[in-house]
């Protein structure tokens, strides 16, 4: 055996985190340091799930080779020694001494016979290699590989959730126009943010202190590990009480094409204020920068930052301010580089919300588009898919991807196997939660993770063991990070394919996988029985928790919040099943998409309205072309049955 699996997962991680972030980033416009960054950060939390399962059969074996050790029985025998050879019988005794050990399955290995007397010792021991009764796992990793392995992608992912990531979020969004003082704008934005941290990290070394405990640097890595877990399980669970219950949920619903077509309208007439506002906002600001711009001349020495500020705008809309009539009244700011660090972060700003926004929008219509042709053909008896705009597809495609089988896909199969996903998913969520509400309980074993863990593990089937590992921490980030992008109050990031997601979003992604997934790990290592501190078994345990460490350094945060926490997720997924959240918020005035109300059914209708009158550019998609002083802008619509232009000179 050797490190090969290993080396493979290694490897194909790589390449999914590279492809991953290929598709949703932009190699070529964002900054090279965003972009590494966030590689690192989504492959090194893809390494911890991917190769977590690969410790978990690695500590089984080692744990099966210890129990081995710690089966073996002596059975002593005394006999007289005759007359004779040996000696008198009352000097002289034969201790015979029958060793048998046992292998984990019952079976008897060997017998060791030990022969002593009174006047010389000889002993005779022939022991067995500890691996005769425990078969090696298919990925077994030497000894050492682990320990270093773990501290690199750990102690690096924590290095970059807690001081890189956020310094770069915060200087992504400075208005500063040199290195210095963005990174300064950058440390300043986040004193609040470090400070808050430093406070708890105070409070709990008062805390040990005031105890009379003894503090070492393991322990005070043990102690930062257990405040980012903390935090981590903090969200975890409050993610996976919602994401838990709605990621099958929103799988069943969207087997349905119609309840699909009607939450994509009541989105169109919600985003469709969203840009009414975001485009306002940024129409503001452009006034403000042609007004401020107004008054920096060709030789003013601030008219290098406002050339900055103007390439970030986008080329379109600088020609459309630009041609525009000067405004009557001068701006209130005076020229200073304060004002334009004000303007440029608030375009900035502006400028990434608006982006967001239209890239939303642009999917929504494509999603919308296709749904009302599925919808369509479903009606209809013609077992043949008709498109209302000609598919772009490569021609081995349509050959082989025939109008027949695409309306059998998408009209009769795909909602039947989407429903049968549901139901699967929702059977996995229901392990997940008794699982979490019953895994302190050892004797008997009922959280069923440790169950079907242990069955495999009675048959030495660590291939099974990997799948289960790997598969359920799948499903529970899964359900956690697809959440993340969900809550409304995070709105302002947005994960977009086709390379449309800004740095922003990007940074803030690779920041909370980062946070998420140790403490992800951890909760799963004690679903499974494999967390030694949960259980309260002395056992072996993984290579990754013994770098992670344990947290029982603090009594509070031992004996209560990460056992009895996670039971929470009980509470908040009965309150995600009656839409308790949805229902709150539609009181409060934040409409919600609800299926028994009426001012939903009003905001359906609506967006029915704007997607059928073309209301809104796609701008993911258009050409501008300029000939001598004039501009033409065509922009592509992609809603109605036909294609529109529209032509602005």
């Amino acid at each position: 055996m050797s490190v090969g699996p290993l080396v493979v997962e290694v490897l194909l991680t790589f390449i999914v985190a590279a492809v991953v972030l290929c598709r949703y980033g932009n190699w070529y416009r964002h900054h090279l340091v965003v972009t590494v960054s966030v590689l690192v950060a989504w492959y090194f939390s893809m390494l911890i799930v991917f190769i977590l399962p690969l410790d978990v059969s690695n500590t089984i074996y080692e744990n099966c080779l210890q129990d081995l050790k710690e089966q073996t029985i002596v059975h002593p025998s005394n006999a007289a020694l005759p007359d004779g050879d040996g000696g008198d019988g009352d000097n002289n005794t034969l201790m015979a001494a029958d060793l048998t050990i046992e292998g984990v399955d019952g079976t008897n290995i060997t017998i060791i016979n030990i022969t002593t007397t009174t006047t010389t010792t000889t002993t005779t021991t022939t022991l067995p290699p500890p691996e005769v009764g425990c078969l090696k796992p298919w990925s077994f990793v030497p000894a050492g590989v682990f320990p270093v392995f773990w501290r690199v992608v750990y102690w690096t992912s924590q290095f970059l959730t807690w001081v890189i990531l956020p310094l770069m979020q915060s200087y992504t969004k400075a208005g500063d126009f040199t290195f210095g003082s963005k990174l300064r704008s950058a440390l300043i934005d986040n004193i609040i943010y470090y400070g808050s941290y430093l406070l708890i990290v105070g409070i709990l070394l008062l805390y040990i202190a005031f105890t009379d405990m003894g503090l070492d640097g393991a322990k005070l890595r043990a102690i930062a590990a257990s405040a980012s877990n903390t935090w981590g399980l903090f969200w975890l669970v409050l993610l996976l009480g919602y994401g838990l219950v709605e990621v099958p949920r929103s799988i069943w619903h969207s087997a349905s094409t119609l309840h699909t077509l009607h939450h994509a309208y009541f989105r169109a007439a919600k985003l469709s204020q969203e840009r009414a506002e975001s485009n306002e906002r940024v129409s503001d600001l452009l006034q403000s920068m042609r007004a401020l711009g107004g008054s920096i001349g060709p030789g003013h020495p601030l008219r290098p930052h406002m050339d900055v500020i103007e390439s970030k705008v986008p080329t379109e809309l600088l020609d459309r301010v630009r041609r525009q009539p000067p405004p009557d009244s001068p701006h209130a700011d005076v020229p200073s580089e304060k004002a334009l660090v004000r303007l440029h972060k608030q375009l900035l700003k502006a400028l990434q919300n608006q982006r967001r926004v239209e890239t939303q929008w642009g999917l929504l219509v494509e999603k919308v588009v296709d749904l009302e042709d599925t919808y369509r053909n479903s009606l209809s008896h013609d077992s043949t898919f008709k498109h209302s705009t000609p598919p772009n597809r490569h021609h081995i495609i349509s050959y082989v991807y025939t109008p027949t089988i695409e309306w059998v896909w998408r009209c009769k199969v795909r909602g039947c196997l989407l429903r049968a996903l549901a139901v699967f998913f929702a059977l996995v969520s229901v392990v997940v939660v008794w699982s979490e509400l019953t895994f302190f309980s050892t004797n008997p074993t009922i959280s069923l993770f440790a169950v079907f863990v242990n069955l495999a593990k009675a048959n030495y089937d660590y291939f099974t063991i990997e799948v289960i590992s790997s598969l359920s921490m799948a499903y529970i980030a899964l359900c956690a990070y697809s959440t993340l992008f969900k809550i409304r109050v995070l709105n302002l990031y947005y994960l977009a394919p086709h390379h449309q997601t800004d740095e922003y979003s990007l940074i803030f992604s690779g920041m909370m996988l980062c946070r998420l997934t140790p403490p992800m790990c951890l909760n799963f290592l004690s679903l499974i029985h494999m967390d030694s501190h949960v259980i309260k078994v002395r056992t072996e345990e993984t290579h990754y928790t013994q770098i992670m460490g344990h947290m029982d350094v603090i009594r509070i945060i031992s004996d209560g919040f990460n056992i009895y926490f996670p039971m929470m997720i009980v509470a908040l997924c009965l309150a995600t099943y009656y839409s308790l959240g949805s229902r709150l918020l539609s009181a409060l005035g934040f409409q919600q998409f609800m299926c028994d109300d009426d001012l939903t059914t009003d905001l359906i209708e609506e967006g029915k309205t704007l997607i059928n009158r073309g209301t809104g550019p796609v701008n993911i998609i258009h050409c501008i072309y300029t000939f001598h002083n004039c501009s033409l802008c065509i922009t592509t619509y992609y809603i109605q049955r036909h294609q529109k232009y529209r032509v602005v000179i």
